[in-house]
């Protein structure tokens, strides 16, 4: 179905991140959401105090952030389900460098609804993408889920969202996210299947919503698989830098490598930092969003994405109803 109501990556290297020394943080704590006996059991939340998320975001910070694929690969070295990812090390994959070949990913003007997401997590400061997406309480964020928690594991701080971020402008200023929203299955396994999360952004100094000033994307779920998607993100490893939107655009195929995760991929050398990143269906960034930049393997340009189905379909509506 397509909800119409108006919804690492780079590649997986698994080594240990590079642990940054933080001064404490004024910014967002978490403490559990509390139940009212009537939540979906496939969706797990927690709620943010937005306080302070986005000035402790100084610049200096926002450069210094770990790309997010780092979580995606901790998540697989705590017991994932691929033996194929792990033995995929090497250096990180691009066709740009030791050949001279262009890369596959274009670049793309800053497009309001997409974004930077920065965050805290496991004392280290991170990057990745993100999406503002059409609901009903017009501040919700689609990224991936190992971009709100560990998988399993701590979920993210200081969380904050840049729509149109470019070059360290923030046209649209940092909202603070106060609520953030994933699987169930993510949360508790690190299951790349279902590596998708949405976080809840407070509204801005001025008291408005986030998609009142944005715009968002429609969401789409259990569409046919094949399809032609363009994948957006903010790829901040080498050979990019971050600080410009990049886009892939491509067929999707099932990974073959490890099939079990249900997940498809499409031709893009787009690194760490694009993690979270919306793909769309078809040409553009004007279509529904379903999927986003979840992982890819070494030396093969090709990102992967999972399927949104209906558990991810409840955790956006989750989220989106909030």
């Amino acid at each position: 179905m397509t909800r119409t109501r108006s919804l690492a990556s780079g590649l997986l290297t698994l080594s240990a991140a590079a642990v940054l020394a933080l001064t404490s943080a004024g910014g967002a704590s978490a403490t559990p959401a509390p139940s009212d006996g009537k939540a979906n059991p496939s969706v797990a939340s927690i709620t943010l105090n937005a306080g302070g998320a986005a000035d402790y975001w100084t610049p200096e910070r926002m450069q210094s952030a770990l790309p997010g694929d780092t979580l995606a690969g901790k998540a697989l070295e705590r017991g994932n389900r691929s033996s194929a990812l792990l033995a995929a090390k090497g250096k990180p994959s691009s066709t740009k460098g030791t050949k001279g070949k262009p890369t596959i990913a274009q670049s793309e003007k800053p497009v309001a609804h997409i974004g930077k997401v920065f965050f805290t997590m496991g004392g280290a400061n991170y990057v990745c993408s993100g999406n503002a997406v059409t609901s009903d309480n017009s501040s919700t964020v689609a990224t991936a889920g190992h971009c709100v928690n560990e998988g399993p594991g701590a979920y993210a701080t200081n969380f904050v969202f840049i729509p149109a971020y470019e070059n360290g402008n923030a046209p649209y200023g940092k909202w603070a996210a106060d609520a953030l929203y994933a699987p169930t299955q993510w949360v508790s396994k690190g299951d790349m299947t279902y590596d998708t999360g949405f976080a809840v952004v407070a509204p801005d100094a001025k008291g408005r919503l986030l998609t009142d000033v944005v715009g968002g994307s429609d969401v789409a779920f259990n569409q046919p698989r094949g399809l032609t998607y363009t994948s957006y993100g903010y790829p901040a490893a080498s050979p990019f830098n971050g600080e410009t939107l990049k886009s892939c655009t491509g067929t999707a195929t099932d990974d073959a490598n490890n099939p079990q995760f249900g997940t498809q991929g499409i031709p893009c050398d787009m690194t760490g930092g694009s993690s979270g990143g919306p793909w769309f269906m078809g040409i553009g960034s004007n279509r529904a969003q379903n999927s986003i930049n979840s992982y890819g393997y070494n030396r093969n340009p090709v990102m992967y994405g999972p399927y949104w189905g209906s558990v991810i379909e409840a955790t956006y509506a989750d989220a989106a109803a909030s």
